[in-house]
């Protein structure tokens, strides 16, 4: 079983952001993670790390989610620049760093609904996609709940439709960890990530953010492309994650350009 984590334990100060950071808000963020079988991600992952395991029912399960979001005033965080908005949908792996023992995520895929696109993926090579993404919201301010959470995305590489709802504040264990705290660090608090560039070069970047308030919610309907065509999550099967957790809105800054290892 995993370790017991808490969040004051992890929290970092913001580092300060200088040239090519950025700041953004990320607004009706939403983690769908499935559990699968490790040979499923394994031969995905460079061998300086290993997947991030939990225990369910006796069998050993490695985490991929899909997170898809909105960034709002998304900007250079270190100087006065344009502020965009603009709908995105990130496809991450749990891995931990052998030479650092540090919990990351492993990218596997992101769509942008952005021109700007074409920066990461050009100047820096990151395995990033244009693609047209639309929300339909039923978000209760009272509550501070969704009744409807909605996302569709037209993409040759990742279409994708999710239909997400919640219908009261559980407080549920994600199977597999110790506790519900346990299961947000790991979920929601990566704050390094690792992916492979369009050249093939093994590549890195940190993030900051504090603490993202997240409350369970319930899948109604899921059909994920890539997760289905890359053999990861057969599209039966993302009719029942892991689990499923949502929130309004959150801050992060991404310390920029990505550093390339190999």
């Amino acid at each position: 079983m995993l370790e017991p984590l808490k969040f004051k334990d992890i929290l970092l100060e913001r580092p300060l952001p200088r040239g090519f950071d950025v700041f953004c808000r990320p607004s009706h963020l939403a983690i769908i993670t499935y559990a699968v079988e490790p040979k499923r991600l394994a031969h995905l992952i460079p061998t300086r790390f290993h997947l991030t395991i939990v225990s369910i029912e006796g069998r050993e399960r490695a985490l991929v989610s899909v997170v898809p979001f909105i960034n709002e005033d998304f900007t250079i965080a270190a100087y006065p620049f344009p502020r965009l908005r603009m709908a995105q949908v990130n496809y991450r792996a749990y891995i931990t760093d052998r030479t650092t023992g540090g919990r990351c995520a492993w990218f596997l895929e992101t769509v942008l609904d952005s021109w700007s696109v074409i920066f990461p993926r050009h100047l820096w090579q990151l395995p990033w996609h244009k693609g047209v993404i639309e929300f339909d919201f039923d978000f209760d301010h009272g509550t501070g709940l969704y009744r409807r959470y909605a996302m569709r995305t037209k993409s040759e590489r990742a279409a994708a439709a999710v239909e997400l709802y919640q219908d009261q504040d559980d407080s549920v264990i994600p199977p597999g960890f110790p506790d519900r705290e346990t299961a947000l660090v790991y979920l929601s608090h990566p704050l390094c990530g690792y992916f492979r560039r369009r050249d093939g070069r093994l590549s890195r970047f940190s993030i900051w953010h504090p603490e993202i308030i997240l409350r369970e919610a319930k899948l109604k309907h899921a059909s994920f492309a890539f997760l289905d065509g890359m053999n990861l999550v057969p599209e039966q099967e993302q009719q029942r994650p892991h689990s499923v957790i949502l929130g309004p809105t959150s801050e992060f800054t991404i310390y920029l350009p990505p550093a390339v290892i190999d």
